[in-house]
């Protein structure tokens, strides 16, 4: 008499028949093709799920299949951009990672300011100490635009033409992008640059030199910056002619220009006016090397100091000795009468008339 089948022990393992079928159903291409199926929806659900997936599908494909390699290859490149279809691209330049770490700062801490828009433009090179001209070539390529200024309290108007002999002390720039505009505060070449935008020339002054010899005032205009062939010897006095170079060293400075206190620029010429110590300097600077004059009381052009006979008033160009000569008489012994109608007066040779 037989009785009821006993139940199947659950501690005791599956019989190998049904672990054959359960491996033989994942080598069929249903479980291969529902493993590549399941990676983009594992890659929905989260990346690293997608992920395995993936893992799993590669397994299938290539452990024990009967595929050829082109359909190996070909199933795994498509579950692949399955899972990258699914899958969010990563942020480029860290941009993730700094969400991320804005992410974890308290908002308690983070200021809150308006955004504005940054714009990126390449920084113009420094052209302080540069010509006006070089500056001014170099910028407009860049595509701003260029204006220029004296950068001194003289506020003289810079030519376009004449750039080049002015130098750059200032460069400013206002504007973004086509609008931008650089500004350029310059000063006449070979002048020192003011403390600040529109200030004065730190130039140096004329010292006082009246009175003082020509060598002396010479090496004291030089020592300021005043080139050597800037430095000029005139007479102080109309009718009269410097003698030599360095045969006038001793003479004495009777007026100078620029006066005592004016400012000297680097280019410019400064002029002493010269008299020899005899003669003094005249009464008034206001005539010195245009009006006054020595005294020439022979009326032979040069002044008294310089004739060979200075007491002798009636000393002439006709008669350099001041007697008239006969022509005969080289020694003008015989000719105080004058054969050529000038006879000898005292009066014209003496002090009393």
């Amino acid at each position: 008499m037989s009785g009821p089948l006993p139940s199947p022990d659950p501690s005791q393992p599956p019989h190998p028949s049904e672990n054959a079928d359960r491996t033989r159903w994942l080598r069929t291409n249903s479980a291969r093709l529902g493993l590549i199926a399941a990676v983009p929806i594992c890659g929905l659900i989260t990346p690293g799920l997608g992920a395995v997936a993936l893992a799993g599908a590669i397994v299938a494909l290539w452990r024990k299949n009967p595929w050829s390699k082109q359909g190996k290859v070909a199933a795994t490149i498509a579950a692949a951009a399955l899972l990258g279809a699914v899958v969010p691209a990563p942020a480029k330049d860290g941009a993730q990672d700094r969400r991320a770490a804005v992410q974890q700062v308290p908002a308690s801490t983070v200021p809150s300011v308006s955004a504005a828009p940054v714009v990126s433009r390449r920084p113009l090179a420094d052209f302080r100490g540069k010509s006006v001209e070089v500056a001014y070539i170099r910028i407009v390529r860049t595509g701003a635009t260029v204006v220029f200024h004296d950068a001194s309290d003289g506020g003289e108007h810079i030519e376009f033409s004449s750039r080049g002999l002015w130098t750059v002390c200032f460069q400013t720039e206002t504007g973004t992008g086509a609008e931008r505009t650089v500004d350029l505060g310059a000063v006449r070449r070979g002048d020192p640059c003011p403390t600040r935008d529109g200030g004065p020339l730190p130039l140096p002054t004329m010292p006082e030199s009246v009175w003082k010899t020509w060598l002396q005032a010479r090496k004291e205009v030089i020592a300021l910056g005043v080139p050597a062939d800037h430095v000029r010897a005139r007479e102080a006095y109309v009718n009269d002619t410097l003698p030599e170079e360095g045969k006038y060293d001793a003479w004495r400075v009777c007026a100078h220009d620029p006066a005592q206190g004016e400012a000297i620029r680097t280019d410019a010429d400064v002029t002493l006016y010269l008299s020899s110590p005899a003669n003094g300097c005249p009464e008034s600077r206001r005539g010195v090397g245009t009006s006054a004059r020595l005294s020439d009381r022979d009326d032979d052009g040069d002044p008294d100091y310089r004739d060979p006979y200075p007491g002798d008033r009636n000393r002439t160009s006709t008669f350099p000795d001041g007697f008239p000569r006969d022509s005969n008489d080289s020694n003008g012994s015989n000719g105080s009468n004058g054969s050529n109608g000038h006879g000898w007066n005292p009066c014209h040779h003496t002090h009393w008339c």
